[in-house]
């Protein structure tokens, strides 16, 4: 029985989504431990700035992956919200003196606003036609970044961000401690994720990406249902936009060009498309990378970023995560069907 066969039209109630069995619940609650304790150990094995990075960019991977893995919709445009929330978050901690966790969902929810029209005007489209408007969009926005230069900084950029947090020094002079800081907002921001995708919400949306056609004539309206994903998305990568304006105290046009959509779109292909936590892998590995290649004086890493990807299409089409969960599952199977043989 495929996906969209076990939607329910609307007006069935809850009980058309089979609850998870036990074993699956157990199964994600120490998935989700391990993603916990690795969090917070991060920047005890990883310079802390370093740290900061690959959960912000993991966390903007994530909201691609809830856009692209589930939704079916490949977003080339989700720099426009991503770095329209670093430049928000960046000029009320800079010009009001609010709290770093305060400025960021302000700039978070001024990236769902801008979503909301952008959306209107793309969720009617899709496939490439869809990927190309979003892009087209993420343009515009560079465009009034690079104009406005009274508010953004144009091409020098928007500088001397503060880490205010309730005049706490520690948290506001030293990376480590304002890790530990701003974690809680990129776990509020994975756990949304999570949750978006293991509602009902997120089964109609796996149904939209499968067999939109089905999906609308079980009676669901197919294009409020891109737009919610597309608007909730958008809040996601805006908050991942904020923490990483915060976490380097400055913001460039570079957060807003198109090579910051095309980066977190390999970030989610490396790791796995429809996993969330491929997102994430895929962002450690493509920041750590970058890293070590830049600390060893290499100039071209974009051709070993590329090389990955075309490696990991030809090779791995499931991503890194979606490969060795399927292994995993494959394995469970042959162990199953062995004990049950007996």
């Amino acid at each position: 029985m495929s996906a969209t066969s076990r939607i329910a039209p609307p007006g069935g109630g809850l009980d058309a989504f089979p609850a998870p069995s036990r074993a699956t619940t157990v199964r994600r609650i120490v998935w989700l431990a391990i993603a916990l304790v690795a969090v917070l150990a991060l920047p005890w094995f990883v310079y802390p700035p370093v740290a900061m990075d690959i959960a912000a960019w993991a966390l903007f991977a994530m909201s691609v992956d809830l856009l692209l893995g589930y939704g079916g919709l490949l977003s080339f445009g989700h720099a426009a919200f991503w770095g329209s929330s670093a430049y928000f978050t960046g000029w009320i901690a800079s010009h009001l003196g609010l709290p770093f966790p305060v400025a960021i969902l302000l700039g978070a929810l001024a990236a769902m606003v801008l979503a909301v029209p952008i959306g209107l005007l793309s969720v009617r489209r899709s496939g490439i036609y869809f990927a190309m408007v979003t892009l087209a969009f993420a343009q515009m926005i560079y465009f009034v970044a690079n104009q406005a230069s009274v508010v953004t900084g144009g091409e020098n950029g928007l500088q001397g961000v503060p880490k205010t947090f309730f005049g706490i020094e520690a948290i506001e002079t030293e990376s480590f401690y304002f890790y530990y800081a701003a974690i809680p907002i990129i776990i509020f921001g994975a756990f949304a994720c999570w949750r978006i995708v293991h509602s009902p919400f997120g089964r109609v949306l796996s149904g939209i990406r499968d067999n939109p056609a089905r999906v609308r004539a079980l009676g669901y309206d197919v294009e409020r249902y891109k737009l919610i994903a597309f608007v909730l998305s958008a809040g996601i990568a805006g908050l991942a936009g904020g923490v990483f304006a915060i976490s380097h105290g400055f913001v460039s046009l570079q957060e807003v060009d198109w090579t910051t959509s095309g980066k977190v779109v390999l970030m989610t292909v490396l790791g796995g498309m429809g996993t969330l936590w491929g997102g994430a892998i895929g962002a450690a590995i493509i920041v750590l990378l970058e890293d070590y290649l830049a600390s060893a004086g290499f100039d071209g890493i974009g051709i070993i970023t590329g090389a990955i990807f075309v490696v990991i299409v030809l090779l791995f089409r499931k991503g890194v995560w979606g490969t060795v969960a399927g292994l995993v599952e494959r394995m469970r199977g042959r162990r199953t069907g062995k004990e049950g043989g007996r």
